[in-house]
């Protein structure tokens, strides 16, 4: 038995079978859905195969507390989906269910049985940043166990050489041949501006992080501050969090703004971002203060 329901930009629809309800379609332009927890009295288990692949205007998802599973591609390519709410349970997960969901930073407990503020973050980080779906487990997310498990990936792929796996995307035509992409350089920025999200992301969420890894991350994010040899660090605050204070806040927390490159950082943002400017402007005040004090200490 199919059964439908309106939402208010668009249409669900599901199958009844087994006396459960499964969510087989959706069309539609809502922003943000939430799935009932029943359709015509049978409980909502089951978001079924490419139920929303390629969803452009999702933004946010509610999924059921009954909810058994999630199918095949069943939110693929929902390029703008940001938080999805769901049961943190043993869930049964199919292939490429959240594939290039770019934009995903929080998976919820639709329960409210988070362990702490950031494991939503870090849940949501396994299926896109991290890219290692076997950490795609909410019924463990947080535990002393799953955050050992996320920071060992997460070790591993900062390890990894900045060309790693430039010679296979080549071999496998991945990319147009003559593209940016198939540019050496581009290719190892990408894969440094990539370790830099991941630096920041678990600086930001720092639940369970131990002490020598923490400085591992932040001497990984120093390494690539303006003036470096490589500034992708800076080009991360600026280009993708313009006028985001905390991202300004971590950076000049960490000391990777400076006497040597404040001005350099300055004429990169020229006229824009004028309130994080000056934010900066007076950090470095602040900065040259405390340096004009000690100097006057010593002598």
């Amino acid at each position: 038995m199919v059964s439908e329901q309106a939402t208010e930009r668009g249409r669900l629809q599901f199958e009844i079978v087994s006396e459960t309800a499964a969510l087989t379609a959706y069309s539609g332009r809502d922003h943000l859905l939430v799935i009932p927890e029943t359709v015509d009295g049978f409980p909502v288990v089951w978001i079924g195969k490419k139920a929303f692949l390629s969803c452009k205007t999702l933004r946010e998802i509610r999924l059921p507390e009954n909810l058994a599973g999630i199918g095949d591609w069943a939110f693929a390519y929902c390029a703008g989906l940001e938080t999805v709410t769901l049961p943190y349970r043993r869930l049964e997960v199919g292939q490429g269910a959240f594939k290039e969901c770019m934009a995903l930073s929080q998976i919820r407990d639709c329960r409210g049985g988070e362990k702490n503020e950031d494991v939503p973050f870090l849940l949501a980080a396994t299926v896109g940043m991290l890219d290692a779906f076997y950490l795609f487990a909410p019924e463990n997310a947080g535990t002393k166990n799953w955050l050992a498990g996320f920071d060992s990936r997460m070790a591993a792929q900062m390890a990894l050489a900045d060309n790693d796996g430039f010679s296979k995307m080549l071999l496998c035509g991945e990319e147009d041949c003559g593209s940016r992409d198939t540019d050496m350089g581009y290719y190892m920025e990408q894969k440094r501006r990539g370790k830099v999200r991941l630096a920041m992301l678990r600086l930001f969420h720092d639940y369970g992080l131990k002490e020598s890894f923490r400085q591992e991350l932040v001497q990984y994010l120093l390494a690539h501050v303006k003036g470096c040899e490589s500034e992708e660090t800076w080009r991360v605050v600026l280009e993708e969090h313009g006028d985001e204070r905390q991202y300004y806040e971590l950076l000049t927390g960490l000391g990777g703004v400076n006497g040597d490159n404040f001005q350099a950082m300055m004429e990169d943002m020229g006229e824009r971002h004028a309130e994080m400017k000056a934010y900066l402007m007076r950090y470095h005040d602040g900065l040259r203060k405390t340096e004009d004090a000690f100097a006057r200490f010593e002598l």
